[in-house]
């Protein structure tokens, strides 16, 4: 049974190896996206004005941008900022009505200083872009879809390293039972040849760095397939197991990328639906922020402070789910409750980014990134080696089997002794 499974583990290795050394190197980096690129463009999250007097609605300044820009559409809106900051908001192309289809500006990002309603800049987020606007929205889609075009309407990159992530599931499994062939040498399995080094360090840092994370790795190997997919693998696999409580995302079958969807009722309206909503639930903080889906056709908004838009320490923040059209109530999800399959859902996106432990958590996860780069390495080192000790072995075995050829061959053609 061990041949057969350090086959599949070599091979399953070879095929995600350099795919997961991008996802661990950039997800090293992107668990302080917000703060790196804060640091990189500041015209983008800090106020270049000074602030003086109230700041402006973020509703009415949405309502001047879209008049500003009729061919784009607000889709996410924080509703407050925290001092000094500015207000970024996300938009997306609505239809041309000369052509059918989406308008195509060169931007889905703005930065707006709430004070004067002034754009303070503007970028296309996820943008194939090393210049420093564009370094971490780069980094980050990189993490999760590594820039492959969409295609059949369909996300291609996030599907496929959401395959990814589950060919790593299943060899995470395989890694742990080839890692202890018996019991009498388990402590091998947890042991670094410090003072040798050379190749004896590099095969410990592979196995025995990997058993000392094993379960780490695991779950950040299963969060990923919840973040890629989803809604197509891990929610119907869950489902089976507990019923989880329908959304709207999983009710309402999605308009084509290219047919985003335009709102009937006002993002003032929703709001004060959804407000009354979070009173009458008892629910303390104030909401945060609003967003329209252009596919699915529903307002959400969450309920968290400005400076917790992650919902740091936790499962997450609550939102509010309501009809585009008719601003009926449609959902919510709301972190801590519902059956164990809904809480096992909320937790996939801040235990993958480590949020759910706050600071620490990402602390260990940004060290994970570098565990699983460090493992892509070794392994991939592992393999060279022992291909190329496979290779002189069929060399030397070639070899040898030539000069038994040209011996025989000899001792053939020598004349029979004399009788």
């Amino acid at each position: 049974m061990r041949k057969p499974l350090a086959l599949l583990h070599r091979w399953f290795g070879l095929a995600t190896a350099i795919f997961l050394f991008i996802a661990g190197l950039t997800g090293a980096v992107i668990s302080w996206d917000h703060e790196l690129d804060a640091a990189l463009n500041p015209h983008l999250f800090e106020l270049e004005a000074p602030a003086h007097g109230i700041p402006q609605p973020s509703l009415q300044l949405a309502a001047e941008i879209e008049a500003a820009n009729p061919s784009i559409q607000v889709t996410y809106l924080p509703l407050a900022t925290e001092a000094g900051h500015a207000l970024q908001l996300f938009v997306q192309p609505r239809l041309n009505p000369a052509t059918g289809k989406p308008y195509t500006p060169d931007f889905n990002q703005m930065a707006v200083n709430p004070y004067t309603g002034e754009v303070q800049g503007k970028r296309m987020w996820g943008e194939i872009s090393l210049a420093p606007e564009n370094l971490l929205p780069f980094l980050y889609k990189l993490h999760y879809s590594l820039h492959i075009p969409d295609g059949f309407n369909l996300e291609l990159g996030v599907l496929f390293m959401g395959i990814i992530a589950i060919v790593w599931t299943i060899d995470s499994l395989i890694a742990l039972w080839i890692s202890f062939p018996n019991l009498a040498s388990w402590r091998k399995s947890f042991a670094f040849r410090w003072q040798k080094g050379g190749y004896a360090l590099n095969f410990d840092l592979h196995r025995s760095g990997g058993v000392w994370v094993w379960g780490l790795l695991l779950i950040m190997a299963v969060t990923s397939i919840s973040m890629n997919l989803g809604t197509e693998v891990m929610r119907p696999l869950v489902n089976r197991i507990s019923p989880l409580t329908a959304s709207p995302f999983d009710t309402i079958t999605p308009s084509p990328l290219d047919k985003p969807l335009t709102p009937v009722i006002s993002r003032q309206a929703v709001l004060d639906r959804a407000t009354s909503e979070a009173r009458k639930r008892g629910w303390e903080a104030p909401p945060g922020a609003i967003f329209w889906s252009p596919q699915f056709g529903v307002y959400g908004v969450g309920f968290f402070e400005a400076d917790n838009d992650h919902g740091d320490g936790g499962l997450g923040n609550p939102w509010l789910y309501f009809d585009g059209k008719t601003g009926e109530y449609a959902g919510a999800i709301v972190p801590g409750t519902g059956s164990a399959g809904d809480i096992f859902m909320q937790a996939q996106f801040p235990l993958h980014s480590g949020r759910i432990l706050g600071l620490p958590g990402r602390i260990l996860i940004s060290l994970m990134g570098v565990v699983v780069t460090m493992l892509s390495v070794t392994g991939i080192i592992i393999w060279a080696r022992k291909r190329k000790s496979r290779l002189h072995q069929s060399q030397r075995a070639a070899s040898t089997n030539v000069s038994k050829r040209q011996l025989a061959q000899r001792d053939g053609s020598k004349p029979s002794p004399a009788n």
